[in-house]
């Protein structure tokens, strides 16, 4: 069993520092998992996730891996788990870089906004407060908030790169001489990356991994299971060794972490199956089919990390609209459709 801020040691230069899941009832976020590295002389932390007490447990980690006399900061997503003690980068004493996704700049600077956008999407599907309240609750979990420091910058300002790991081909950007590859996948949300760490075979999956379907406004389900597929391959091929991600405290390693992706694909595939049941050949109302949703994903086990009513609504909205299914109107829980196929009064 492991426990916030505890130090799991991949090897003699890397660490995975443990987040937490979130309980919104006990007011306890989430805390992503975060990854430091050493390549050479360069220190590496993928993600800084919320609280102090957590900031003390990467402090601890980054003086584990030393000596280091150069520092880069990478974030993989601008979610409020992984990047509120971003500005640790200030106090590193050491020269260093920071880089975020630009697609996540607007909810990095304007967090409330974009909760509350994701909420209103389910108003009416599930029993929770109003958006408003039901995003001031849940962001007043991740306090302090810091996602900026002296040295932020965007992946986007550097020259996109094309990157070959094995028989595949990603786009994305390279640092520490080509040891750090970061790869651009935008599944579980409009900015996200993983991280290959080639020194030490790891594969920071961050979010993608977070179940087999999104539940974020900006999720793009294609991309996650694509993205699944690719790590997976990277797995076979022996280009990785280690999978870690944001929310599951586990270390896997080779055909544990290919059974471990496969799975999540699986999982997808079961769950739209029962989705295309549940939608049939009508209108249907949100509530009622996150209802039967929800225990197809219990059934399935696919519920991914931080399983809670406001998480397993917005995948079920999602599912919807995976199905090719629109809301009829904009009242609360209004019935979803299939759009005509044709212009009414045209052949």
């Amino acid at each position: 069993m492991t426990a916030l801020g505890d130090l799991i040691g991949i090897d003699d230069r890397t660490v995975l520092v443990v987040g937490q899941e979130l309980d919104v009832a006990h007011a306890r976020p989430d805390v992503g998992n975060c990854v430091v590295h050493r390549t050479g002389s360069t220190l590496v932390v993928v993600d800084t996730g919320v609280t102090e007490a957590f900031r003390a447990a990467l402090r601890a980690a980054v003086d584990r891996v030393r000596p280091w006399s150069r520092a880069l900061v990478l974030t993989t997503h601008g979610h409020p788990d992984h990047i509120a003690n971003n500005d640790l980068a200030d106090e590193l004493g050491v020269p260093v870089a920071h880089y975020v996704p630009a697609p996540d700049l607007g909810q990095m600077r304007d967090p409330a906004l974009y909760w509350v956008r994701s909420f209103e999407r389910i108003a009416g599907t599930a029993p929770l407060p109003p958006p408003a309240a039901l995003a001031d609750t849940v962001l007043s979990l991740f306090r302090p908030m810091r996602p900026f420091g002296a040295t932020t910058r965007t992946y986007e300002e550097l020259p996109l790169e094309r990157i070959r790991l094995g028989s595949l081909r990603f786009t994305g950007w390279t640092f520490a001489g080509g040891a750090v590859r970061v790869l651009r996948t935008r599944g579980h949300c409009a900015g996200h990356v993983v991280v290959h760490l080639g020194d030490c075979g790891v594969l920071h999956l961050s979010d993608e991994g977070n179940g087999p379907c999104g539940a974020m406004m900006d999720a793009d389900q294609l991309k996650i299971q694509t993205a699944l597929g690719s790590v997976a391959r990277l797995f076979e091929e022996k280009e990785a060794e280690v999978l870690t991600d944001g929310h599951t405290f586990a270390l896997r390693r080779g055909a544990e972490a290919v059974a471990h992706l496969d799975g999540l694909l699986d999982q997808a595939v079961a769950l739209q199956g029962a989705a295309l049941r549940l939608a049939g050949e009508g209108a249907v109302r949100p509530s009622a089919f996150a209802t039967g949703y929800g225990q197809a994903v219990a059934e399935v086990g696919g519920g991914g990390a931080n399983p809670n009513a406001m998480f397993a609504a917005m995948t079920a909205v999602n599912q919807l609209r995976e199905l090719g299914l629109r809301p009829d109107s904009d009242g609360p829980d209004a019935l979803w459709s299939r759009p005509p196929l044709r212009t009414p009064g045209r052949e």
